[in-house]
């Protein structure tokens, strides 16, 4: 895919500042593939993380983004809107009955167009850093486009640089380490997957999440990051399980 405004954004409007303010710089850059589809999965600390990568790529990526995106509104709202069209990111509504299915055909257009598809399996970024457990919306796209390698690739620093709820980038220094890409293929054979089951779903999902919290240094938490969030705007705290300072079992 080649955008124009993909192109503007990455080596004109904000793409040079960014470097400077952020030095980026990303280990383990060959295991993308140079051509061909991909399933880029990642840990997903800041709303910036959908420039940070790509910054660093010479391919293009196309994210799922939350429709909330694209529906601002004022000057903010705009820009954000606008944004997110410009790149060639995906409105989904990740509360509608058939969400996985529309990430699931997204994906596998992209597929077919020989590029690359990122997905946060966290749903929503991280309440705190620590990497939580991932939607297995990410591992039915892989299951069902087994051709496909998923490549990890863990964020470090970007909260800290995007803080929740600011849209001011710190000059804190970003990191990105991509893991070995997984052999869909060989997976299931070895595991005797059903690529249909719930079971193949969750315990693939679980071992990409596994991989990006050892990719990452950060703790994992074997709850959602919505729960998290649901639960501290409540004023009710972390819920059991997800305590900071826990380590998981």
């Amino acid at each position: 895919m080649r955008n124009k405004w993909y192109w503007t954004f990455k080596h004109i409007l904000m793409g040079p500042f960014v470097r400077l303010w952020n030095r980026p710089t990303i280990e383990g850059a060959d295991r993308v593939p140079a051509e061909g589809p991909g399933l880029i999965v990642s840990s997903h600390q800041a709303v910036m993380d959908s420039l940070f990568f790509p910054l660093v790529m010479p391919r293009q990526l196309r994210f799922p983004a939350k429709k909330e995106y694209f529906e601002g509104v004022g000057f903010a709202g705009k820009l954000q809107k606008f944004f997110f069209s410009s790149v060639g990111q995906v409105p989904l509504d990740r509360d509608a009955a058939g969400a996985a299915n529309a990430m699931r055909a997204a994906a596998e257009q992209v597929f077919s167009e020989g590029d690359l598809f990122g997905i946060y399996p966290e749903g929503t970024r991280s309440p705190d850093g620590r990497i939580y457990r991932g939607h297995t919306g990410m591992a039915r796209v892989a299951l069902h486009n087994p051709e496909v390698p998923v490549i990890p690739v863990a964020m470090i620093g970007t909260r800290r640089a995007n803080p929740i709820g600011s849209w001011l980038l710190r000059p804190v220094k970003v990191h990105m380490v991509v893991g070995e890409p997984i052999d869909v293929a060989a997976w299931i054979e070895e595991h005797d997957a059903d690529p249909d089951s719930r079971e193949a779903a969750r315990a693939f999902t679980d071992e990409v999440m596994a991989e990006l919290s050892r990719l990452s240094g950060y703790d994992y938490v074997d709850v959602y990051a919505s729960t998290v969030k649901e639960s501290l705007n409540r004023g009710d705290g972390y819920p059991e399980g997800a305590e900071p300072g826990r380590q998981a079992g």
